[in-house]
């Protein structure tokens, strides 16, 4: 009985204090995976642009079915790289140049930033999902203050969701510039030294975009998240506080 309860402790903190590999889980599995294995199959392992697509093209198939299939609801970010490998596919068959193959590459990041950025048109900014559990970290008090600034019902609920937005414009600013840089340096810098410098260029836009996005969005939003559980947490103990003294002038009024 005694290590029951002892694992259900254990799985208790796990849930409220989760690691920070769940934290960054959604973006991990719909960005980072698919990139990072077509550029480790073509580069690393020597694959044909074809088929280095072809084989990064998986996780995010499987998860935008298991989305569709047994969560009825669509995976924007994993859809997205999907169309993306799938659209590349059919241009892999362009002409072999070396240097419009190395420009071709920059069209993951370009189309990634455009469905970015047209999420935040749609008020659905799409880096959300990558943000959100690092917000929270599983705390159910945290969650129910994410929902009260979301639903526009907190007092600082505008501020929350320009923040929010401005998280996914960052990225998609970010990426796009990266996309642009990369397609002039395709043409304009010797083809073996774009190779290598290209990986960098992308790893340098995703660092600013981390740095930047970080401190205009995420760092606001988590105080006015913090600011929002205390302002719940008080709103509990004052009906709390409201609801003994009702139950006292009940008992008063039978006595």
């Amino acid at each position: 009985m005694t290590k029951n309860t002892g694992a259900q402790g254990r799985s208790s903190k796990q849930q409220q204090n989760p690691s920070v590999l769940d934290n960054f889980k959604p973006l991990i599995l719909d960005v980072a995976v698919p990139l990072g294995s077509y550029y480790l199959f073509k580069d690393g392992f020597g694959m044909s642009t074809f088929a280095a697509l072809a084989w990064s093209s998986v996780v995010p198939a499987v998860r935008t079915v298991w989305g569709l299939v047994k969560e009825r609801r669509t995976n924007a970010l994993a859809g997205l790289i999907l169309v993306v490998n799938v659209v590349s596919l059919l241009l892999s068959f362009v002409s072999g140049d070396p240097r419009l193959m190395l420009a071709k590459d920059s069209g993951v990041s370009s189309t990634v930033a455009i469905g970015i950025l047209v999420s935040v048109v749609l008020g659905k900014p799409m880096m959300t999902a990558g943000m959100k559990p690092f917000l929270l970290k599983g705390d159910a008090d945290k969650e129910a203050a994410w929902e009260r600034l979301m639903s526009g019902s907190a007092a600082s609920s505008a501020a929350f969701l320009r923040k929010e937005r401005a998280f996914s414009v960052v990225w998609g600013l970010a990426l796009l510039a990266e996309c642009i840089a990369r397609i002039v340096g395709a043409y304009t810098v010797p083809v073996d030294t774009m190779v290598w410098l290209g990986t960098v260029i992308m790893l340098g836009a995703m660092a600013i975009a981390f740095v930047v996005g970080g401190g205009l969005a995420v760092a606001p939003m988590e105080k006015m998240l913090a600011a929002e559980v205390e302002a719940g947490k008080a709103d509990r103990s004052g009906d709390a506080g409201v609801a003994d003294k009702a139950g006292a002038a009940e008992v008063a009024v039978a006595a």
